[in-house]
């Protein structure tokens, strides 16, 4: 009885508690170095884009040069404080972010913050449309492309992946509306919503510049179904570009998981290939979509750039085209700045969700 009780512990119990506390340990450690990359991570971002602006000289001579005397263009370049050394800007600016603030547009003379606010609820809406028609593609046509593959199904929605990852978003925007507006004229051409529900979403208390959402909140209908037409068009241009990237991984995943022991039994004991892919292969299959989300998320917005113009949808995409080509660096380095946390955000979020459904990715 002694010897029992002052028996040392067998080999795996010893281990279980080190394991576990690991495991605790691991979670933390990893959601706490993911976090404090983000920073490195935005800073080397907006030192690439400040620097490189700077290449083409200030930013008051690249927007308003040759459109104002040069007095008056020497004194605003002294009043922004361009005329310094390049680093000391630099310093500067680094300085105005971490108060949040972004400085105030060349071209319109607006704040920074304010431009960023209105038009980036609008890019906020698209990705949301665009992301949720990817997952309605990409989930259920790739799960059929793996029960059906080696067969004319896989072949053909294969085909079809490429080519909605391949097709350029602006030319895919461009033939939807030849078709479905011009030919067809089911669905609007361009814009968010008609002019007047635009007015009345606005008005709307606390309005989230997320017109669905306001319109959802203030319950008119009419409202809701004018912005729903004109979101199709521009949701499934660039849905597909990230739909196509969904239907592969789900397709490739849920064909590994197929070969797995427990689906292998599971077949031997008479289960239907259909329940085997809905029931038991199609869980594990959404792990690597949750991984890359992060960068599709990138994708989508590098998309709204194109897929914004192309439809006139006035969001952050489309306001980044224009200050472009109105050499308006303050704006762009703003917009570049948001969207560089967005990416950074998403990646962190995505990155400890697939932490926490796969200890794997801890270690």
């Amino acid at each position: 009885m002694t010897a029992l009780i002052d028996a040392p512990p067998a080999e795996g119990d010893e281990l279980l508690p080190e394991k576990k506390s690991a495991g605790g340990g691991g979670l933390g450690k990893y959601i706490v170095i993911r976090f404090f990359l983000i920073f490195p991570t935005i800073l080397i971002l907006v030192t690439m884009v400040f620097f490189l602006m700077r290449i083409t000289g200030d930013p008051v001579t690249a927007a308003l040069g040759g459109r104002l005397p040069p007095d008056q263009l020497a004194a605003r370049i002294h009043q922004a404080g361009y005329d310094r050394p390049l680093l000391l800007q630099y310093v500067q600016y680094l300085g105005h972010i971490a108060t949040g603030d972004f400085g105030r547009t060349i071209s319109d003379n607006i704040k920074v913050t304010d431009m960023l606010a209105t038009y980036g609820a609008a890019t906020l809406e698209l990705a949301i449309n665009a992301l949720i028609v990817a997952f309605l593609i990409g989930i259920p046509l790739g799960m059929i492309a793996a029960h059906r593959r080696d067969k004319w199904p896989d072949a053909v929605l294969r085909i079809f992946a490429i080519l909605g990852y391949a097709t350029p978003v602006f030319f895919a925007g461009l033939l939807f509306k030849l078709i479905f507006s011009v030919a067809l004229g089911w669905l609007p051409v361009a814009g968010r919503a008609n002019i007047m529900n635009e007015i009345t979403l606005s008005s709307v208390p606390s309005p989230t510049g997320i017109y669905w959402l306001d319109a959802i909140r203030s319950g008119n209908t009419a409202a809701l179904s004018d912005v729903a037409s004109h979101a199709v068009l521009p949701a499934i241009t660039l849905g597909l570009l990230v739909g196509g990237v969904f239907l592969r991984l789900v397709r490739t995943n849920v064909i590994g998981t197929l070969g797995k022991d427990y689906v292998e039994a599971g077949r031997s004991r008479g289960v239907s290939e259909y329940r085997l892919v809905t029931k038991h292969a199609y869980k594990p299959a959404l792990i690597p979509i949750i991984t890359v989300m992060g960068l599709q998320i990138a994708t989508l917005l590098g998309g709204a750039v194109l897929t914004e113009s192309t439809f006139g949808w006035k969001g952050l995409g489309f306001q980044l085209a224009e200050y472009l080509k109105a050499r308006d660096f303050v704006a762009v380095q703003g917009i570049v700045m948001l969207l560089a946390v967005i990416v950074a955000l998403s990646n962190f979020i995505v990155d400890v969700i697939a932490a926490l459904i796969d200890p794997r990715v801890r270690y």
